[in-house]
């Protein structure tokens, strides 16, 4: 069976050199009659790494420690549901994922009308660089990344699965990372393809013609990087959800790039700007996902979840360069298009710059993040940047970033109070937008009397209250109720201001004590008073525990119980593991683990008062499901111009 999983590797890896060779070939001669074969190979590929995805699910279901794969992700005591979920634990599983869903995404987007009103010259450079990237996922998968190999004689257990991924959002994190990553594959080759046709304007731009995958990309890897940050704030003990670790901001960049893409594309879509820059970015998303598989595959940093080199890491920064390469020969090769952008103050302009912020922020984090390899360059001992650099330099940016997208709605795309370009939103809504900006002005001056005076979080939360005070006029706007797309822009944004407003409190203003506490006594945190109520120790499958029980309470009155617990697994040595509990609710999260015990039975607790936290999983739930309300089909614009959707 896994000789036959090989060579349907191997298969995909021909398939989809034979389709990018022969789609070159084809524009090379000026010849567009091997379409169809093209196609072919398109499933070829895609048909091949399914097989290939059923053997290794057929050796997790049954425990083939034979396949060293499994043996190194699974033992006998692992439930089902995470034993098929170690599918995406490993780097070769996880590749093999990946290229399943890029490919997936291919076959999808080819049996559409869309893919079919393609010119051939079109669909050829689609297929050449669609083709290029499953390629490259098949070259890794046979060379250095193997999911099929074996060992004999095989162990009799396995080495199990690292207790920090038996969670249930490690289950989704992973796989709605990477179809996030896969789906923006197909508009990010045809924005490539459609700048070296040049025939955007007979089969319709290629955003329009890729909508969905855009935007339920966007929305899987927004779903991924949320459940994420859940899984770190419940699983990892420290009481945070974001620590700016490496891995963290790999997941982030091609977000941002992502984001910053779509802010363009509501300008190119309304006045036909800024095109390339559009192309650009898209294709720079993708390579940003390539660019986070470098960070977390090739030992070139160090996270608590990256894996080890493992050998990919040389062909795959050699392909992100070279895929950065083409990307800037194809925008180069079509010279500059549109018009001149709009002015500043403009919504047009407001858009361009909300976009620029995002891709500063890229910037900065990516920098940030290899500042000890580019230290390495001037110094013996390089040293990495902590989460205060990072809150210093993104949290102010952030900001002004809030503020723009609480004013941008009320003003004009052209600029002016009174800008000549016709249709909805040509003039600016100066009532509307100094409403905005007495919301946030009476969101700050509230907030500054209840004592909340940090100037980042500050301005922070008053946008965000701003933008949802917003959201009441622009629903009653009839252009908005008949535009589902305009709704899900809306949403989108309501969502992204209730996360801000939970980062805002939960960051600066959270409250938390180490106690050392013997049964019965109480300690004080934040006007709450934990109570230890009794200590227990044991054995459960797979490993030992100790469990503190802690009652909770506030001004006399019992809020509940929470039993946070220390954890050590038999198969992972003397490493020791935090299993917190939390007594959550809509104003703040009580927050306890375990940190140990001492000599004389008394028990090392932490105990963190987390302020307005889980509006961030609000916040981020709505930025999920309601951009999904823009998947209708929308009425063409006449000229590129039109609508008045929030972007």
């Amino acid at each position: 069976m896994y000789v036959f999983a090989y060579a349907m590797l191997l298969t995909a890896l021909l398939c989809a050199l034979g389709g990018g060779g022969m789609a070159l070939l084809q524009l090379w001669q000026g010849r567009s009659d091997h379409l169809r074969l093209l196609e072919k190979a398109q499933w070829g590929v895609a048909g091949a790494l399914f097989l290939a995805a059923a053997c290794l699910l057929h050796a997790l279901f049954w425990q083939d420690y034979r396949v060293e794969y499994v043996a190194s992700y699974t033992d006998a005591i692992l439930p089902l549901f995470y034993r098929l979920t170690a599918f995406w634990a490993g780097q070769p599983g996880s590749l093999l994922f990946w290229a399943l869903a890029a490919a997936l995404c291919g076959c999808i987007f080819a049996a559409t009308r869309a893919h079919a009103g393609l010119t051939p010259r079109t669909r050829l450079w689609y297929e050449a660089f669609n083709c290029a990237v499953l390629a490259f996922f098949c070259l890794l998968l046979t060379s250095w990344s193997n999911p099929f190999l074996m060992q004999e004689p095989a162990p009799a257990d396995g080495n199990g699965l690292n207790p920090l991924l038996q969670n249930p959002g490690m289950i989704f994190h992973p796989p709605l990372l990477f179809l996030g990553y896969a789906g923006f594959g197909v508009p990010a080759c045809l924005a490539l393809a459609q700048l070296l046709s040049g025939e955007g304007a007979a089969e319709g731009r290629w955003f329009r013609l890729t909508r969905p995958f855009i935007l339920l990309s966007w929305v899987l890897l927004t779903a991924g990087i949320v459940l994420g940050a859940w899984w770190a704030y419940m699983e990892l003990g420290w009481g945070g959800y974001w620590a700016w670790d490496p891995v963290e901001n790999a997941s982030l960049l091609p977000w941002l790039a992502a984001t910053a893409a779509l802010h363009i594309l509501a300008v190119e879509n309304r006045s036909g700007k800024l095109g390339r820059a559009s192309a650009g970015l898209m294709a720079l998303t993708v390579i940003m996902a390539f660019f986070a598989t470098y960070l977390t595959r090739s030992g070139v940093i160090q996270s608590v979840h990256a894996f080890g080199d493992g050998g990919v890491g040389t062909p795959l920064s050699v392909f992100v360069l070279a895929s950065l390469a083409i990307t800037l020969w194809a925008l180069w090769s079509v010279g500059p298009q549109g018009r001149p952008l709009a002015s500043p103050e403009s919504r047009e302009g407001a858009l361009v710059l909300v976009a620029w912020i995002f891709l500063a922020l890229a910037a900065i984090i990516l920098t940030a993040t290899m500042w000890p390899v580019l230290s390495k360059l001037w110094t013996s001992a390089p040293r990495g940047l902590d989460a205060g650099f990072y809150n210093r330099v993104c949290l102010p940016l952030g900001a002004l970033l809030l503020v723009l997208l609480a004013a941008c709605p009320w003003l004009s795309w052209s600029g002016g109070a009174d800008a000549p370009d016709a249709g909805a939103g040509s003039r600016a809504d100066w009532p509307r937008l100094i409403m905005a900006a007495g919301a946030f002005v009476a969101a700050a001056g509230a907030l500054w009397a209840l004592g909340y005076r940090m100037p980042t979080a500050l301005v922070s939360a008053a946008a965000s209250i701003a933008i949802v005070v917003d959201m009441g006029p622009l629903l009653m706007r009839r252009a908005v109720r008949r535009s589902p797309r305009a709704r899900a822009a809306l949403g989108a944004h309501a969502g992204l201001a209730l996360l801000a407003l939970g980062v805002a409190f939960s960051g600066p203003y959270t409250q938390e004590k180490e106690l050392l506490l013997a049964k019965g006594e109480s300690g004080e945190v934040g006007g709450y008073v934990v109570t230890l109520e009794s200590v227990a120790d044991g054995e459960r499958p797979g490993y030992d525990y100790l469990m503190a029980r802690l009652a909770v309470s506030r001004d006399g009155r019992p809020l509940g119980v929470v039993a946070p617990e220390r954890r050590i697994y038999a198969k992972f040595g003397s490493m020791q593991f935090s299993e917190v509990d939390v007594i959550s609710g809509p104003a703040r999260d009580i927050y306890a683990s375990l940190l140990g015990m001492d000599e004389d039975l008394r028990v090392y607790v932490k105990v963190s008062i987390e302020p307005l936290v889980n509006w961030i999983w609000i916040g981020g739930a709505l930025m999920c499901l309601l951009p999904l309300l823009g998947l209708g089909r929308a009425r063409p614009r006449e000229g590129g111009t039109g609508g008045n959707g929030r972007a």
